[in-house]
């Protein structure tokens, strides 16, 4: 059976993660309160950051940086987007 959470980001009870993502307190906090179907928003969310702002996994500083956006996503009132984003065309 499922774990289950009240998910902080979504409002309502729904399965659980299986991992604590990160190896801190952000981690911690994300297993306890946020759902699967959350996290996979985060992922999508991530790619868009990784790529918006270049980020390298060699920078020391890109793990800062995607634990604030996390931390926004999540538990805030949302991430910054980056300022040149530009979504992409909607296809059909």
């Amino acid at each position: 059976m499922a774990r289950m959470v009240m998910c902080k980001k979504l409002g309502k009870e729904l399965p659980g993660l299986t991992f604590k993502p990160f190896p801190n307190e952000l981690g911690q906090r994300i297993y306890d309160n946020i759902s699967q179907d959350a996290w996979k928003l985060w992922l999508e969310h991530f790619k868009m950051i990784l790529n918006e702002y270049r980020l390298s996994a060699a920078d020391p500083r890109t793990n800062e940086i995607l634990f604030q956006q996390a931390e926004q996503f999540f538990f805030g009132e949302g991430a910054q987007l980056p300022p040149d984003y530009r979504p992409p065309p909607s296809k059909g």
